[in-house]
């Protein structure tokens, strides 16, 4: 690897949506690879291989987990790119609080984007406010532990997620998917999870899904300018699962805002 391809090497962590796993990223992963740069995946606690059950899973520091362990290895002298997908907003937004120093950029595909002026529920009252009931279609919900969990069914994924993807790709999602949570009850109680000094303190970019049904272009422009983000880019003809069905141009993407921030 020429000493060029090694400053320009980055190191991506791809943070996934609810009831999703780290398979959802195969197809960016080694296109951003093969570009030079590192690539970490992984599972939320409950989803994909990870042996947590739902019902077990109460927090959004407990979803997070495994994020916010994989961050305390990251050497102090190192920085990361985070990248949240849907749900995964949150996360990544969790972790940059707790970790500012060793975050490049947070990135939002798509994902719930909070601000460091109201609660933490702030934005997803706001959504579910603006989502009507029958927007779900066949999503389940049901009571879990002290939360409400849900698993998304059938029809929304290939009607509100997947319209953009391929049949195997949505077929994929069928296999792999697990029950999830917007763990609405527990942010609810956090009055002052995201700071200033903390996540409001890292660089945030937004990646705009222009055909995204379940979280709608609309909404996502709200999120932007409620959070104050610059760094805006858009994948034209993308559904919500842009990994899926826009692999290159997020990968593009995702450079762009890297580069951009890291070079400010």
């Amino acid at each position: 690897m020429s000493t060029e391809k090694l400053i320009d090497r980055k190191h991506y962590v791809l943070v996934h949506g609810a009831c999703h796993g780290a398979w959802c990223w195969y197809k960016v992963k080694p296109l951003l690879e093969s570009a030079g740069h590192l690539v970490t995946v992984l599972d939320l606690a409950a989803s994909g291989t990870n042996l947590n059950k739902i019902e077990d899973v109460n927090t959004v520091s407990e979803y997070s987990e495994p994020l916010l362990q994989l961050m305390a290895t990251i050497p102090p002298n190192e920085k990361v790119i985070l990248v949240g997908h849907s749900l995964g907003g949150l996360n990544i937004a969790l972790a940059m609080e707790k970790f500012p120093e060793k975050v490049a950029v947070g990135v939002f595909l798509t994902a719930f984007a909070p601000d460091i002026e109201h609660n933490a529920s702030y934005v997803m009252e706001k959504y579910i406010e603006s989502t009507p009931t029958a927007e779900w279609v066949d999503t389940e919900f049901f009571q879990s532990g002290n939360k409400t969990s849900m698993f998304f069914g059938p029809k929304f994924l290939s009607n509100k997620l997947y319209q953009q993807s391929s049949i195997e790709d949505l077929e994929l999602a069928k296999t792999l998917l697990r029950p999830g949570s917007l763990f609405m009850e527990d942010l609810i109680q956090q009055k002052n999870l995201f700071t200033k000094q903390g996540y409001g303190s890292v660089p945030h970019g937004f990646i705009v899904c222009d055909d995204d049904i379940a979280i709608p272009l609309k909404f996502q422009l709200w999120m932007i300018q409620n959070a104050g983000i610059n760094d805006v880019l858009e994948i034209k003809g993308a559904d919500h699962m842009a990994m899926l069905c826009k692999p290159q141009q997020l990968c593009d993407s995702l450079n762009h805002i890297a580069n951009q921030c890291i070079t400010s």
